[in-house]
């Protein structure tokens, strides 16, 4: 067959694989480059040429209007590698907007963007994107992007892996080319021939618009990004390849604490230097299994968590950002209901309080074995001052059954510690898509304990045990709905996941409805909902929470969003709720009502806000919420962002109130896409502490960087404890500082 008959026959397949449903579509061959590029952003070789544009869609504001601007985009390989390359042209190339220079920090920029579901198995995929400043995102995308379900880690924004971009701008727009090596993606090679799902997209970003490929509906939140509905493309002549990568690390520096000890009558203060180092280690036993080893781990680097503040008998939640854990995380999981999980990787490496862990080192096996999707973990941390010397495992494996979009499979874990404490978790799970838009899910699980076996008690599977059963129907035009059931038993404790009740079964359900607008509306989708969820406790079956709400979301066509609703709530308070300022509900039952708003401005404006509101009722009082979040981008050099909480709560028949204050301040200044400094500060007035984390990262190259951090809590009042005790010491004023060096070099062989 000759060049161009090939190629011919290849823009045909491709415009007809646009017009179909993805979902049902066959896969297309991606062509072949016939000739060297050079990676400057422009694809004006001919080899680029020989390669036709994709047939494009407006996803959005409104779906299959024409477009506003002309966009070209193109996807080719070669041995080594997927080239992708953007031709954004912008009839007003001053409102192109590039707000950042930071790595993985959106920012409101246009982006171009690349998503591959490398295992096509209609769940995970990789999120490429770049900006007209060329800065880089990657992210991971799990739970099929059901941003709105019970998956939080839905997109993870803090896994990276090594790939290039380079991009111009000129007075007719903006133009990329990205190059992603086939050694940094995860997939299954037939004798050369790979199967992946892709889709390709350009956002502008002052119109709220989104030209992609292929045709996808904008039924879901996040429709491009779903794994179940992007094309299937061909790969021929692509084979496995085994890179080792070896990143060792020195870290070096001086830090102080001054905590209060266990008893509160004395300050157990500490200082001294700092120096560790350790190795990373990346290995691809097969083009679709990598193996991860690490020794004397350290995450100085890794952002602070956002401080929060409780009003709630429920644990706090705060995400995972260590990167260690991020790469194919969607493998390890077992959701048990929104930030309910069986495995919990923040269990490693920190205590109950946060506070760190040494982990003196493991390893990791992620991806797949034939149809098995297979992640093994074991990790091992040193002794501290709260906890024994501890080994963490976990094994997880699943397959797809039925189709293309279910899967089952089973997860266990084991924390065993040197002082002979064991907790073992065990659990199977299904995610079952009979037709259409439903999904069914099914989870069961069970612990066993060394307390409950200290402590005499016989081994009751019943008692040590949990189940939860949905069944949903997911789209956002439309009618949709979810069901679900859930119970845990009064010894089913997993300790190296999270659960924030126990001893309760919970059902919910939810009925909502949405619509999209057209080219004459203001707004681009409503979708209205009714939730109610009821959780009874298993001794007496009384309701131990009860809570109806009735939210409507609004977007409008520029990307602005608002969420208005009423809320209904009843609790039983079987013990004294402890809020901040040493204020307490006592034990009953108590209705409350409120009303709560959130509302976020639209990503193309240089100065953005998200606000949050509730004002009601709260058990025998009542309580105001407001947060106030505005956003600049001074320019892409500076990006400022604060954040203003305060909880007004009041209980006037008991003469008791209190209010707390949140207020977080971050600026991040690039001088370029390699160099940037974050400094990030909060003040929390529940503790009376005010905590500063900042961060200079110098990036030589995908994983070689240096970074300097520097750590401190103060505290603002100091003479707290001895206001209620004058036998108390004084607290320090700062309870801990610290300055670290830390630089990574990244070996390939």
């Amino acid at each position: 067959m000759s060049f161009p008959i090939r190629y011919a026959l290849a823009a045909a397949a491709l415009c007809l694989a646009g017009t179909a449903a993805a979902q049902v579509s066959e896969p297309f061959s991606i062509p072949r480059l016939q000739g060297p590029i050079e990676l400057d952003g422009f694809s004006d070789e001919a080899a680029w040429e020989a390669v036709p544009p994709l047939p494009l869609t407006v996803y959005q504001p409104v779906h299959g209007a024409p477009p506003s601007q002309r966009t070209e985009i193109r996807v080719a390989y070669d041995d080594a590698y997927i080239y992708a390359a953007g031709r954004m042209y912008d009839s007003e190339p001053s409102g192109i907007r590039a707000n950042s220079l930071y790595r993985d920090e959106y920012a409101g920029d246009d982006t171009f963007s690349l998503i591959l579901d490398s295992f096509n198995d209609n769940e995970n995929a990789l999120w490429f994107s770049t900006t007209p400043a060329g800065v880089r995102f990657d992210w991971a995308v799990a739970n099929d992007a059901q941003a709105q379900r019970d998956v939080r880690n839905t997109i993870n924004r803090s896994w990276n892996t090594f790939w290039d971009v380079a991009v111009r701008q000129t007075d007719e727009g903006w133009f990329a080319e990205m190059r992603i090596p086939f050694s940094s993606l995860r997939f299954q090679d037939e004798d050369g021939h790979v199967v992946m799902g892709l889709s390709t997209y350009r956002y502008i970003s002052r119109l709220n618009e989104r030209h992609m490929y292929p045709d996808i509906l904008p039924n879901w939140q996040l429709g491009w990004a779903k794994a179940s509905v992007i094309q299937d493309v061909a790969f021929d002549g692509v084979y496995s390849q085994n890179p080792l990568y070896v990143t060792p690390y020195v870290l070096g520096g001086r830090g102080e604490t001054a905590l209060l000890n266990d008893e509160e009558t004395a300050i157990d203060r500490s200082s001294g230097w700092n120096r560790e180092a350790g190795v990373d280690l990346k290995y691809n036993l097969t083009s679709n299994l990598t193996m991860d080893l690490t020794l004397n781990t350290d995450f100085a680097q890794v952002e602070v968590d956002d401080e929060q503040v409780n009003l709630t008998r429920l644990s706090l939640f705060f995400p995972e950002k260590r990167q260690f854990f991020q790469e194919r995380a969607g493998i390890f999981d077992f959701s048990t209901g929104r930030t309910d999980q069986l495995f919990y990787s923040r269990r490693i490496g920190l205590d109950d309080e946060g506070l760190p862990v040494r982990i003196l080192g493991g390893g990791r096996v992620v991806g797949r074995v034939g149809p098995w999707d297979l992640g093994v973990l074991d990790m091992q941390t040193a002794v501290s001052d709260s906890l024994p010397a501890e080994n963490f495992g976990v094994f997880r494996l699943r397959r797809q059954v039925l189709n293309g979009f279910s899967y089952a499979g089973g997860m266990m874990t084991s924390r065993l510690g040197n002082d002979g404490s064991y907790n073992l978790a065990f659990g199977l799970d299904a995610i079952l898509r009979p037709f259409g838009n439903e999904y069914v899910t099914v989870r069961v699980a069970g612990t066993a304990d060394s307390d409950l076996a200290d402590a005499g008690g016989a081994f009751d599977l019943s008692r040590a045990s949990m189940w939860r059963a949905q069944w949903e129907r997911r789209t956002d035009d439309g009618f949709s709905y979810r069901l679900t059931g859930k119970r845990y038993g009064p010894e089913y404790f997993p300790e190296m996941g999270f659960i924030t009740r126990e001893n309760v079964q919970t059902i919910g359900s939810h009925l909502g409805y949405g619509w999209f607008g057209t080219a004459e509306n203001w707004y681009r989708h409503v979708g209205s909902g009714l939730d109610v969820v009821t959780i009874m406790r298993n001794d007496d079956a009384t309701i131990e929470t009860f809570t109806v709400t009735a939210p409507v979301a609004i977007e409008t066509q520029r990307g602005g969003r608002l969420t208005i609703g009423p809320q209904y709530s009843y609790e039983d308070l079987s013990e004294p709720l402890e809020l901040p300022e040493d204020v307490e509900v006592p034990v009953g039952s108590y209705s409350f009502v409120g009303v709560e708003a959130m509302g976020r401005g639209s990503n193309g404006k240089l100065f953005r806000t998200e606000n949050q509101f509730y004002l009601g009722t709260f058990y025998d009082g009542w309580r105001v919420d407001l947060g106030v979040g505005p956003r600049w981008s001074a320019s892409k050099y500076v990006q400022l962002q604060t954040e203003y909480l305060i909880n007004m709560v009041h209980f006037p028949d008991r003469d008791a109130d209190f209010n707390t204050h949140i207020v977080r301040l971050k600026a991040q200044l690039a001088l370029n896409t390699r160099a940037s400094l974050s400094a990030f500060v909060q003040y929390s007035s529940a503790s009376d502490l005010v905590t500063s984390n900042v961060r200079f990262r110098y990036n030589f190259s995908e994983g070689n960087d240096l970074w300097l951090v520097y750590n401190e809590g103060q505290n603002l009042d100091r003479e707290r404890l001895i206001q209620e005790d004058r036998n108390r010491p004084m607290l320090p004023r700062y309870e801990s500082r610290i300055l670290l060096v830390k630089y990574t070099y990244t070996f390939r062989g």
